[in-house]
């Protein structure tokens, strides 16, 4: 009997299937790119692509500018017509004292001025984004929501 030597299997790779469209393609290749990205564990990468985190980070960059910009004007434009419209009293001072100040007890108050300036404030804060929002048309940039 003549020996049998072990026939080897030979396999062939099968080309892959061209993508039809451009957009096929650049989802191919992402597909490709995240394979090859979960294979050396990075999750993470994954994680910032498929949840918009870039587009998150922008936003919170420009509504940090913005912040200060709107912080600008309510102190530099509202604030002053509010004192005026105050007569000048400062309401971060103005308080209810519920128990004065001992020699060893400090004073208990409410401060009702600074409840009523944050509040102000507040308002304040929210027509000056408003307005800026409607003038620069801004509002006509968003999606509009599906029903």
């Amino acid at each position: 009997m003549a020996d049998k030597k072990p026939v080897k299997k030979v396999t062939t790779r099968k080309a892959a299937a061209k993508p039809a469209t451009k957009k096929a393609t650049v989802v191919s290749r992402v597909q490709q790119s995240s394979a090859a990205i979960k294979g050396r564990g990075g999750g993470f990468i994954i994680f910032i692509r498929e949840q918009g985190v870039i587009g998150l980070a922008v936003g919170l960059a420009i509504g940090t500018a913005a912040g200060a910009a709107v912080k600008v004007i309510v102190d530099q434009l509202v604030a002053p017509v509010v004192a005026l419209m105050t007569q000048g009293v400062d309401l971060n001072s103005l308080k209810w004292v519920i128990i004065g100040k001992t020699a060893h007890k400090p004073e208990v108050a409410i401060g009702w001025g600074m409840i009523i300036s944050a509040l102000i404030t507040l308002i304040a804060t929210a027509l000056v984004v408003y307005w800026a929002i409607h003038l620069a048309k801004l509002d006509r940039l968003d999606k509009k929501k599906e029903a």
